[in-house]
């Protein structure tokens, strides 16, 4: 399915299902899937088209060609004229980190070639991230005049304050190893592999309770940056709500019997 058109005409995201988990294709690899404005609208809508799907249990990110991301197409900065116009511009483009926090269901990032700039920031949103051996990321908008604001939201969330500084004052690149390291990424892949190993982590998500891993997803990004107290008592609270829902009683049932239950299984599978 094609969501929306970018400047060019072509497909800009493309989206797919595999089993139960959705499958979104960044798709401009003549411009190395740089953020145009369609490609950016176009990948909040089909996050949020696989996010109200309630057989979608996880998505998978990835990029068509040579590199996941290589950040805003810089092309489009002429178009604007004022701050006023630059913050409307930045905000489409930034909307999908906002989406990917909002949503209920989990995301992995699958990064090859380049993750530049918003592409970074990309992997950095996406609550997993696996990228093959050899992909380069870095937050480079110093290199043209620009600083990665958006992206150092998300990175300050997923790797140190040392770290996350180094990538922004520097703008320089760093390897997929060195990213796994820092905390940015979950796996390293030989190179090809990073949407097989993005959808071997999805799978494994999908195949336990979408009500559990929906809730704990929530509860998380609520609890992120609370005072401890007040997470530990809103996590108590989530907590006894879970346990009141269908899933939770099936699975200790099934559980407590010595036959887990399957991907299919749950009252909640949304079949």
């Amino acid at each position: 399915m094609a969501d929306s058109d970018d400047p060019t005409g072509s497909e800009a995201v493309l989206t797919d299902r595999a089993g139960h988990v959705g499958l979104v294709t960044l798709n401009r690899p003549e411009a190395m899937n740089t953020f145009s404005t369609g490609l950016a609208t176009a990948l909040d809508d089909a996050l949020l088209e696989l996010e109200a799907e309630e057989a979608v249990r996880a998505v998978v990110v990835d990029g068509a060609g040579e590199a996941f991301s290589a950040g805003i197409d810089l092309s489009e900065h002429r178009e604007f004229d004022g701050e006023a116009e630059y913050e409307e511009w930045v905000t489409r483009m930034e909307r999908p980190f906002l989406t990917l926090a909002e949503m209920e269901t989990p995301v992995v990032a699958a990064a090859h070639g380049h993750a530049a700039a918003n592409g970074i920031g990309l992997v950095a949103a996406c609550d997993l991230a696996v990228a093959a051996e050899g992909t380069q990321l870095g937050a480079t908008a110093p290199k043209v005049g620009l600083f990665c604001m958006g992206p150092a939201v998300p990175l300050m969330g997923a790797v140190t304050r040392k770290r996350c500084l180094e990538l922004l004052l520097t703008g320089d690149l760093i390897d997929a190893e060195t990213a796994r390291e820092w905390g940015l990424l979950n796996r390293v892949t030989e190179p090809g592999e990073h949407v097989e190993g993005a959808m071997d982590l999805a799978e494994t998500i999908a195949a336990k309770s979408p009500a559990a891993v929906q809730r704990g997803k929530r509860a998380f990004y609520q609890m992120d940056g609370m005072p401890y107290a007040e997470a530990l008592s809103h996590s108590n609270e989530e907590f006894a709500a879970l346990c009141t829902t269908a899933d939770a009683e099936a699975g200790i049932e099934a559980f407590l019997d010595g036959e887990p239950l399957g991907a299919d299984e749950w009252p909640s599978g949304g079949d």
